[in-house]
C-alpha cells in the first residue's frame, strides 16, 4: 500500500515585506540627495548665482516627484539622463538667453555680493594713521612678524591679531639692533632681505597688529595702519568712501559717483535691451553689417549650390554601371571627408600662400599670374569658396548615390521611349525625385554654412579688413565671425552679454530662414505623403 507524505501549506508572502525595505531605500536616497541639493544651494545662493541655483532647484524637484509618487515610478532609470539633460542642455540655453540682457562680461564677471566683498577689501592711510618702513621675518611653520620703524626711528615687534610692542634689544628673543635700528636676529625667526620678501606675493594681504586697527605692506619699503576705504549702505545701495564721503550708486552693475568715478570691480545686473540696441543701432556696428549680411547669404547659398552640384555630377557619373573603376576612383574621391576640416583648412592655407604655395607658384609657372588670395576681397571670396567646395562635395556624392538608388529605373526607359533628351530626364525626373530626398539635407547644409565659422577664422580670419569700418571687420566675415571679433577679439575684452544678444539675433535669422524654406517648397507636405 502506497504512503503518502502531507505537506505543510506555503506561508504567503507579505507583500510589506518587500514594499518597506524598498521604500526606506529610496527614501535615504531621497533624504541624502536632498541634503546634498540644499548644501549646494545655500552656498550658490549666498555668491549670487541665482540661474544656476534654479536650475538645481528644477533638477531637485524633478528628482524628487520620480521618487515619491509611484505614477512617475517607470521612468525612474532615465533620472539621470534627464537631469543632466535638464543643466547642461536646457540650462544653457536658458542662462544664454538671461545673459542676453545683462552686462556680463570683463569687469562684470562677478556677482553683486562678491564684488561688494572685493570692494570692502580696499584699504587706504587715513590722516591719522602712521606710516612704518618694514622687515620681514618667517619661522619654519611659514609664519611671519614684522619690525616696523616709525619716522622717529621707533621699533615696534608686529605679530598677526596682537597689538604692537615694543621689546628692548637683546631681551624678549630680540637680537642687537644693526646701524638702521633693525634686530639682526629674532628668535625662532629668520630674517628675510628686502627681495626675498617683495617676492612673496601673500605678504600684503597678511593683517598684522590688533584687529581693531591693522597695519599691511603698502609696498615694498612701507607698511602702514590702514583702515577700509569704503563701506556699504544697503538702504542707499551705495558705497561711501570712508576718505572723502564721496557716494557711489549702481549703475547697470558699476558702483558711480555724480562725478563719473567708478569704483571696481563692477557686477552682473540686468540692462534690458541695451546689447541688442546697440547692435541694431550703433553708427560703428551698422557701418559694415550690410556687407557681411549679404556675404553671408552669398557665401552659404553659393556653398551650397556649388558642393552640391559637384557632389550630384560625380554621383550621376558613377551611377552609370558600365564606368570603368568606379569602386576605385570613389574611394579616392572620398578622401577629402576622412581628413579633418581644420588640418584641410591649413592645408589649403599653405598651398595659397602667395610667396611659397604650390597653387601660386604653379600658376605663375603656367599663367605668369598670381591671384592675391589674401589681400583682394573679391579673390579672398573665391578662395574660401574653393577651400568649402573641397570640403564639402563628398558628402553631396555620397547622399545622391544613395538618393538616385531609389529612383525606379522603369521611369527613365519611358521618358527615353518617348523621346525625352538626357537633360530633359535629368531636369524633369531625376532632380524633382533627388530633391525629395536631399531636400531637407541642403537645407540643414545651408544652415551649417551660414553659421561656418571654423572655415572662415581659420583660412583667413574674416579679412581683408574693410577700408574705413570702425570696428574689426573684413570682406570674408560672416556674422558669426563678426560678431566674435566684437565681442571678443575687438581690443575691449570679452563681452558675453553682447555676444549672447546676437546669438539670439542669429537664432532667428537662421530659424527664419529654414521655416520659409520649408514652407516654399512644402517639403514638409511632401514627406507627410510619402510616409
Amino acid at each position: 500500500m502506497a504512503s503518502f507524505t502531507l505537506r505543510e501549506p506555503r506561508k504567503k508572502q507579505d507583500p510589506t515585506a518587500q514594499v518597506i525595505p524598498s521604500l526606506l531605500l529610496r527614501l535615504g536616497i531621497l533624504v541624502a540627495f536632498d541634503a546634498f541639493i540644499v548644501y549646494l544651494l545655500s552656498n550658490f545662493i549666498r555668491l549670487g548665482f541665482y540661474p544656476f541655483s534654479a536650475a538645481i532647484v528644477v533638477v531637485a524637484i524633478f528628482v524628487n516627484v520620480v521618487l515619491i509618487f509611484k505614477q512617475m515610478y517607470p521612468i525612474r532609470w532615465m533620472t539621470i539622463g534627464i537631469a543632466f539633460m535638464i543643466i547642461f542642455t536646457i540650462y544653457p540655453i536658458v542662462f544664454t538667453v538671461w545673459v542676453a540682457f545683462t552686462n556680463y562680461g570683463d569687469g562684470h564677471l562677478l556677482t553683486k555680493e562678491v564684488a561688494i566683498e572685493q570692494i570692502l577689501t580696499q584699504k587706504y592711510l587715513p590722516e591719522e594713521g602712521k606710516a612704518y618702513s618694514w622687515t620681514a621675518y618667517k619661522n619654519e611653520a611659514g609664519e611671519y612678524v614684522l619690525w616696523l620703524v616709525d619716522p622717529d626711528g621707533v621699533g615696534y615687534l608686529a605679530k598677526v591679531g596682537e597689538p604692537l610692542t615694543q621689546p628692548q634689544p637683546g631681551q624678549d628673543g630680540i637680537g642687537e639692533l644693526d646701524g638702521k635700528g633693525i634686530p639682526q636676529s629674532i628668535e625662532g625667526y629668520t630674517k628675510l632681505n628686502a627681495i626675498l620678501a617683495a617676492a612673496d606675493k601673500t605678504l600684503p594681504d597678511i593683517l598684522f597688529g590688533d584687529p581693531a586697527k591693522t597695519i599691511q605692506i603698502r609696498s615694498p619699503s612701507e607698511a602702514a595702519e590702514l583702515s577700509s576705504l569704503y563701506r556699504y549702505d544697503e538702504a542707499q545701495d551705495a558705497m561711501i568712501s570712508n576718505d572723502d564721503g564721496t557716494i557711489f550708486k549702481d549703475v547697470d552693475g558699476t558702483f558711480v559717483s555724480q562725478t563719473g568715478k567708478e569704483i571696481t570691480p563692477g557686477f552682473i545686473a540686468t540692462i534690458g535691451t541695451t546689447n541688442f540696441k546697440n547692435f541694431f543701432v550703433s553708427p560703428a556696428l551698422r557701418g559694415p553689417l550690410v556687407l557681411i549680411l549679404t556675404w553671408n547669404f552669398a557665401f552659404a547659398f553659393l556653398t551650397v549650390l556649388t558642393t552640391f552640384a559637384l557632389g550630384l555630377a560625380i554621383a550621376i557619373m558613377f551611377n552609370d554601371p558600365d564606368f570603368p573603376f568606379k569602386k576605385i576612383i570613389r574611394s579616392f574621391l572620398l578622401i577629402p571627408y576622412t581628413i579633418p576640416a581644420l588640418i584641410t583648412i591649413l592645408i589649403w592655407r599653405g598651398m595659397m600662400n602667395p610667396e611659397v604655395g604650390v597653387i601660386n607658384r604653379a600658376l605663375v609657372e603656367w599663367f605668369n599670374f598670381s591671384p592675391p588670395w589674401f589681400s583682394d576681397p573679391t579673390w579672398a571670396k573665391v578662395a574660401i569658396l574653393l577651400v568649402n567646395l573641397w570640403l564639402g562635395y563628398p558628402y553631396f556624392m555620397l547622399i545622391s548615390s544613395g538618393a538616385l538608388q531609389s529612383i525606379p529605373q522603369d521611369i527613365y526607359q519611358a521618358a527615353e521611349v518617348d523621346g525625352a533628351t538626357p537633360w530633359q530626364r535629368f531636369w524633369h525626373i531625376t532632380l524633382p525625385l533627388l530633391l525629395v530626398a536631399v531636400g531637407p539635407l541642403l537645407l540643414a547644409s545651408f544652415t551649417y554654412n551660414f553659421n561656418n565659422f571654423n572655415l572662415i577664422y581659420l583660412f583667413i580670419g574674416g579679412g581683408p579688413p574693410i577700408a574705413g569700418a570702425s570696428t574689426t571687420a573684413g570682406h570674408t566675415d560672416i556674422l558669426l565671425s563678426y560678431v566674435y571679433n566684437l565681442a571678443f577679439a575687438g581690443g575691449r575684452g570679452v563681452n558675453y552679454g553682447f555676444a549672447s544678444a546676437i546669438t539670439i539675433v542669429i537664432f532667428f535669422i537662421v530659424g527664419g530662414i529654414t521655416l520659409f524654406q520649408f514652407r516654399y517648397t512644402k517639403m514638409w507636405e511632401e514627406v507627410g505623403e510619402n510616409v
